[in-house]
């Protein structure tokens, strides 16, 4: 059996721990432990990380670039979980639902980006649309998303799992009202767009799963098209995926956390003739960050793509 020797760098973030947890049941991969009295040893990191066959960062910006910075063999392939590289052309988008080419790209690369969380859900609305003709690069996308409080990092996981917390963290919180966002580069791009779209993140009083929303006016589209049809183009184009999956019905109500706990996506449509909101749920630890890194990680090293993911349901367990 192939093995394939792993190391994280920053494993004692949310998303690293998520992603130690997966590869630690992982068939192929041996992991390659960092002592804790190292783990801001630059000397030591950089041993490691040349002694990896793949290498996972889970590390601030700076942080994630000054690692690659340290990988002095042509060897090592690179799976980055942060906003640093995910929009620079010399790194694979690992998306690999949206086309053969961006899968190709994966498979071929030593360096991958993982896609961001809200990103995930955004870009996999946007771009079939764009390339089916249904809207325009230059359509003013208008897109509402909600997240369980695990998005927020070590500190906002501390601050709603706090005793004394204020009131405030009992409702939904919606956060980025300046319209900026660290994902906002990477899902006009990614998506095919030429202008930002507005993006309103909401938090709210839960541990993980997430639902991005586009709402549309039918006469934005290029083409007059149904809810029906909408859905079809959705199925015919995610038709051999098996993590991301057009669905039917999901009754009167969608919860944010229908996902958790899974490394899967899925996606809907609702609405009328005048008025369709188009929807993708997954997990923000899942599909959004863990899983989707170890996806990329089996695509690079040629395993079955599902090899240590998580797709079964775990809607009632702890965290």
């Amino acid at each position: 059996m192939q093995k394939i020797n792993v190391f994280i760098d920053g494993a004692e973030g949310t998303t690293g721990l998520q992603l130690r947890d997966r590869l630690l049941s992982h068939p192929n991969v041996t992991l390659i432990e960092i002592s804790e009295d190292k783990r801001k040893d630059k000397a030591e990191r950089e041993r490691l990380i040349n002694e990896a066959d793949a290498v996972f960062l889970c590390l601030p910006d700076d942080a994630a670039k000054e690692s690659v910075s340290l990988c002095r063999n042509g060897a090592t392939k690179i799976i980055d979980a942060s906003t640093a590289h995910r929009t620079q052309p010399d790194w694979a988008y690992g998306l690999p639902e949206l086309s053969p080419k961006h899968r190709e790209l994966i498979r071929e690369s030593k360096r991958v980006a993982v896609p961001g969380c809200y990103a995930s859900g955004f870009v996999s609305l946007v771009f079939p649309l764009i390339t089916s003709g249904v809207i325009s690069p230059d359509t003013a996308v208008y897109s509402h998303a909600v997240s369980g409080y695990s998005g927020a990092g070590k500190k906002g996981i501390a601050e709603y799992e706090a005793n004394d917390r204020a009131a405030e963290y009992d409702a939904p919180r919606e956060y980025a009202l300046s319209g900026e966002h660290k994902h906002l580069p990477e899902m006009k791009l990614r998506a095919g767009l030429n202008v930002f779209p507005v993006f309103n993140p909401l938090v709210a009083d839960y541990y993980s799963g997430m639902a991005v929303y586009l709402p549309f006016h039918t006469s934005q589209f290029e083409r007059r098209v149904t809810t029906s049809e909408l859905g079809e183009i959705y199925r015919a184009h995610y038709a051999n995926e098996t993590l991301v999956k057009y669905v039917d019905d999901v009754g009167a109500f969608s919860a944010a956390n229908h996902l958790t706990g899974r490394d899967d996506l899925e996606i809907f449509v609702s609405g009328n003739n005048e008025r369709v909101l188009t929807a993708a749920r997954l997990d923000n630890l899942g599909k959004g960050a863990s899983g989707a890194a170890v996806q990329c990680l089996n695509i690079m090293f040629q395993l079955p793509e599902t090899t240590g993911l998580r797709l079964y349901s775990q809607l009632n367990s702890k965290h």
